[in-house]
């Protein structure tokens, strides 16, 4: 009951979507490599971009892993195990520059599963749940280091990173008594949850987590040497192992062939793009109600200096702004991210950057830099439009419609942060 109405004054307090159009659709980009690799031509960057998100990963395990060593206190952001250094300094450059960022807990480290790949699942996700309230604590804009900086606030969190092929999570599939299973859905409905909790037992306002990230498409052939599980089939099978509970469902809808603009419909009939991502929607609500969507990856790559599944430099401008025009018009997308500011500079990497390996930017680097100040532009207008309600008034429709002192503690801390 309380939920019903408090939900319907946070409703009154912001400005009512247009039919068919998300109205606070937020832009940005996805580059851990530039991130954490080079901070001063990150910080330019985001300083000329001017994204609204940046996207990147926190590497429990691994190379780059925060927890190469077994921690003591898993829960303690201290604890002398953790190594947090870039990403501190990755937080710090963002938040100067007035962008937020989501970080992707992502990597096994060799102690949580037995000596095993960063792919591999964890043996007990207490550990995982551990990190992750350690992590949201860290970076609750409230925390002091030991040298005295305060660290800025992160609360866009997302779990894992497309555990439908090997590369997120391996096995993919099992054979158990004779039948094959969805075995990577088994594992990442216990890593979502454990993130999930625990980033949400911190307690902390504000704080969003996304799961399922999904890769668009699989092969649902678990006999084969590389299996993998098509994303809807994905879907299910977390839900089924138990997957409760997540603030906003996550997929990565590329095109997959250079032939196909971000309209165009795949022609594999599982896979989900761009042009069919409301069949997806639509399984996420008949299992989980109305979620809001987060693209968080998309892109393509460009010719040169891929000559294979690139697109010229101008149509992968004009497929960014396609892209961006699809999401704008769904009202259940709340996120579009770009994969990547700049070009891997390896030929077997990554190459749909806004700028090219060597330093050149793009059409899509303008491209953005207009949409990006478009989205500036309507949410000021919309804020003009309708103000939200003042603190005060707030705070008395709250506990005049929830009648009991419990929801008085629970809702008047959040008036600060509404207006006024």
């Amino acid at each position: 009951m309380v939920r019903v109405t408090f939900a319907a004054f946070v409703a009154a307090a912001v400005v009512a979507a247009p039919a068919g159009a998300t109205p606070w659709l937020q832009i940005g980009l996805v580059d851990t490599t530039e991130a954490i690799g080079n901070p001063a031509r990150f910080s330019t960057t985001m300083e000329t971009l001017r994204p609204q998100i940046v996207r990147m990963n926190l590497y429990w395990g691994g190379v780059l892993g925060v927890a190469l060593e077994k921690p003591t206190d898993g829960t303690n952001p201290a604890d002398p195990a953790y190594r947090w250094g870039h990403y501190d300094q990755a937080v710090q450059t963002a938040s100067a520059r007035g962008v937020k960022i989501a970080f992707t807990i992502f990597a096994t480290p060799w102690w949580a599963n037995g000596d095993q790949p960063p792919n591999k699942a964890p043996q007990n996700v207490q550990r995982l749940k551990e990190f992750a309230y350690a992590a949201a604590f860290r970076y609750s804009g409230h925390y002091r280091r030991s040298d005295g900086a305060v660290l800025p606030r992160v609360s866009l969190w997302i779990a894992w990173n497309e555990p439908n092929l090997p590369l997120g999570l391996k096995p993919q599939w099992r054979k158990i008594q004779g039948r094959w299973v969805i075995q990577s859905a088994r594992d990442y409905a216990r890593i979502c949850n454990a993130i999930y909790e625990g980033i949400h037992l911190t307690l902390l306002r504000g704080q969003k987590v996304a799961c399922g990230v999904t890769s668009a498409r699989g092969n649902n052939a678990p006999a084969t040497k590389r299996p993998s599980t098509s994303p809807i089939g994905f879907l299910r099978a977390a839900k089924a192992a138990g997957m409760r509970n997540f603030d906003a469902y996550a997929h990565h809808p590329y095109a997959g062939d250079p032939a196909f603009r971000p309209s165009a419909r795949p022609s594999n009939p599982r896979a989900i793009t761009m042009a069919n991502i409301g069949k997806l929607i639509e399984e996420v609500t008949v299992l989980y109600g109305d979620k809001p969507i987060w693209v968080t990856e998309y892109g393509y790559e460009t010719s040169p200096p891929d000559r294979i599944f690139g697109i010229p430099w101008d149509r992968q401008a004009r497929y960014m702004r396609e892209a961006y025009t699809i999401a704008r018009r769904n009202p259940r997308i709340e996120m579009l991210l770009w994969f990547l500011v700049r070009d891997e500079g390896r030929m077997t990497g990554w190459q749909s950057g806004l700028v090219s390996a060597g330093g050149l930017r793009k059409p899509s680097f303008y491209e953005f830099q207009r949409l990006a100040e478009g989205v500036r532009r309507h949410r000021r207008s919309m804020l003009r439009r309708k103000p939200m309600l003042e603190r005060d008034t707030f705070v008395r429709e709250i506990v005049r419609a929830s009648k009991t002192k419990r929801s008085m503690r629970d809702w008047i801390t959040l008036a600060p942060h509404l207006g006024g």
